[in-house]
């Protein structure tokens, strides 16, 4: 079975303010000296943010306890400097982000300018294990019409610098500013990918091949594919579950690769557009179906991704898992949905934030 892992950005705030605070060095530090977070955190662009991986699991469930297990080291670490954490893909409040020192951030801040300023936001990234850079390229080819699902299901940022941005991923919107970043045409195959990557850092126009932003990409570190679409998940159930559904995927992509099937030949423009139609809507509204880029509700379109993935969801035990929490979310909402009945009801963004700090911490 194939071993997934998950990469989790969180937000530090201000436990009384909600406001972010630019203290990722001072958590870092402290989990320095504890010996199971040593490998665990890491740091990112932006002080106001920090990052934990998992360890690659075969087992769902093992996967769930593990995140659960670095949300609860996070916050204790956060709180140990008088913060909190909150798995929360843009702040609600407004912010000015501080960026993290070091020569490459420099380079980026310099190279990119107010793009790299407005990048506080948080994703989540999942790791799929393949048998080679061959079966990768074809997982990838074969995967992009379904990634837009996988950002409406997460979707956790409505709110932008203190107001509402009427998407329910504006984190998504924010990220396609990078000019690597985005989905992909067909590769076809490893030599193709990796040339296309070599004429991209060619350019100068990226600096290295961390910087290759495609929306599944070969990862640089690891045997697997990289799933980059989905906004960090309030619950981990949620990450959980998109975890499975990504494996899934990979196993049903890989077995039409080996069958001789070919991928859909869907243009990168098209796929912008189903893209930016799940930022804008999340499950809330209409999504583009992966077969026919045609408009049709979100949950007909999440059903599709089911029956698209059930044999390998089945393979792997975990079809009820991502039954349940699917319909969970289409029933109840995603963090989007969340966040925004929470303002409705209290009329404050600081209690947004206060009320996804525990419900980050109670996953």
């Amino acid at each position: 079975m194939r071993t997934v892992g998950v990469e989790e950005e969180l937000l530090l705030v201000d436990p009384a303010t909600g406001e972010p605070r630019a203290l990722s060095a001072a958590v870092l530090a402290r989990a320095s000296l504890d010996d199971a977070g040593q490998d665990v955190f890491e740091k990112e662009l932006h002080e106001q943010m920090l990052e934990f991986a998992t360890h690659p699991q075969a087992d769902m469930e093992r996967l769930h306890g593990e995140i659960v297990r670095c949300r609860e080291e996070a916050a204790r670490h956060a709180g140990g400097i008088g913060c909190a954490v909150a798995a929360l893909a843009t702040s609600p409040l407004p912010v000015t982000p501080s960026i993290g020192v070091n020569r490459r951030y420099a380079w980026m801040a310099e190279q990119y300018g107010v793009v790299v300023h407005e990048q506080l936001v948080l994703g989540c990234h999942v790791h799929v294990s393949v048998d080679s850079d061959e079966e990768g390229v074809a997982v990838i080819d074969r995967v992009r019409p379904w990634l837009p699902v996988l950002t409406a299901l997460s979707a956790n940022s409505p709110f932008w610098q203190g107001g509402d941005s009427s998407y329910s991923s504006y984190r998504s919107r924010v990220w396609q500013r990078w000019p690597s970043a985005g989905p992909t045409e067909l590769f076809r195959s490893a030599e193709r990918y990796h040339r296309r990557v070599a004429d991209m850092l060619a350019t100068g126009t990226i600096l290295d091949d961390g910087m290759v932003y495609f929306d599944v990409r070969l990862s640089q570190r690891y045997p697997t594919v990289e799933f980059r679409v989905a906004d960090v998940c309030l619950d981990a159930g949620t990450a959980v579950a998109l975890a499975a559904v990504a494996r899934a995927l990979v196993d049903t992509a890989a077995r039409e690769w080996r069958a001789g099937a070919e991928p859909d030949e869907h243009s990168v423009s098209l796929l912008r557009l189903a893209a930016w139609r799940a930022a804008r809507s999340g499950l809330s509204g209409e999504l583009l179906h992966p077969a026919t880029l045609r408009r049709m509700p979100a949950e007909t379109v999440v059903r599709a991704l089911l029956e698209h993935a059930q044999d390998a969801l089945a393979a792997s035990g975990d079809l009820d898992r991502v039954r349940q929490e699917t319909a969970r979310l289409l029933h109840d909402g995603n963090g989007a949905v969340v966040q925004r009945g929470l303002l409705a009801r209290t009329g404050s963004l600081r209690e947004v934030v206060a009320a996804c700090v525990r419900r980050t911490q109670a996953s």
